[in-house]
């Protein structure tokens, strides 16, 4: 008889432990905690303690599954931002080295102009 409250014990801190990791993979992955999120299944509708358990395990597979796959495309884009951020500095790069160059020909072109005037009055 000690052997069975015990087990149940086992199982029902199992749950426990699995629900409560599901509930915060959950609220971690969707906006709204409360909200359902597609794939998980109801695990409170099963009355034998082992389906239940094998219900939340599946949850958790699923939602470690969703982690991975989460963490994988935030690496990406990551990446992708750091690509865009090293564009965005050559490309400012170069707007300076044109601003510059069009300030030197807007020099020379001033300066041809005041050499042509006394020339055009003579």
């Amino acid at each position: 008889m000690t052997g069975r409250p015990n087990r149940h014990r086992h199982h029902g801190n199992a749950a426990a432990s699995f629900a409560c990791t599901a509930a915060v993979l959950a609220a971690l992955l969707s906006p709204a905690g409360a909200q359902d999120i597609r794939g998980l299944e109801v695990c409170t509708a099963e009355k034998q303690m082992e389906r239940r358990t094998g219900c939340l395990q599946t949850n958790v597979e699923f939602l470690q599954q969703a982690l991975i796959k989460l963490t994988r495309e935030t690496h990406e884009t990551r990446d992708k931002l750091a690509a865009t951020g090293r564009d965005l500095a050559t490309a400012r790069a170069e707007i300076a080295a044109l601003k510059a160059s069009m300030a030197k020909l807007d020099g020379e072109l001033a300066l041809m102009r005041t050499k042509a005037e006394p020339a055009n009055k003579k």
